[in-house]
């Protein structure tokens, strides 16, 4: 069995980690991304590292709330499919939003079966009350509009699901 490891992203990663999404952005499944905000979240990733040091995967926790963060850009290169990389992401990114203190880790995803296996579970009710609502409503992040539902968002949310999971 083929080995990896999991480290901090660096900034010699941005690229990488842009033309890893690259495939799944032009299938729809993850949202497109421009240059300057995977270099202006690079502390938030984690990435997966083959033994001849190439990245192979790679996942995002973003702070969203006080208790609250979502997992972003969880991405594996396509012949790592299968192999563990992404549980062993999420494993990661679920322990660093401990770490932090967060209660709660949210996606909007596609891939309700993986996460689900992680615990999440699909969600319809808001999340948060009025007045934290209010609050991330004045964020420029286009991923807290979508976990607001935010109707100038929805095109980019269209066949996803809602999910949280309860740290």
């Amino acid at each position: 069995m083929t080995t990896f490891t999991i480290r901090p992203a660096t900034t010699s990663d941005v690229r990488v980690i842009q033309r890893l999404v690259e495939p799944l952005v032009n299938q729809r499944i993850l949202l497109g991304k421009d240059l300057v905000v995977f270099y202006e979240a690079v502390q938030e990733f984690r990435v997966a590292v083959s033994p001849e040091g190439e990245v192979i995967g790679c996942g995002a926790l973003h702070v969203m709330w006080h208790d609250l963060a979502e997992v972003r850009t969880l991405a594996v290169a396509s012949e790592w499919l299968g192999t563990g990389v992404g549980h062993a992401l999420l494993d990661q990114i679920e322990h660093d939003a401990k770490m932090l203190g967060l209660e709660r880790l949210f996606c909007l995803t596609f891939e309700t079966a993986f996460f689900a296996r992680h615990g999440f579970e699909p969600v319809e009710e808001d999340l948060v009350d009025p007045t934290v609502f209010a609050q991330l409503a004045l964020s420029p992040d286009e991923g807290i509009a979508e976990f607001l539902d935010l109707s100038r968002v929805k095109p980019n949310t269209l066949g996803n699901t809602r999910m949280l999971k309860r740290l």
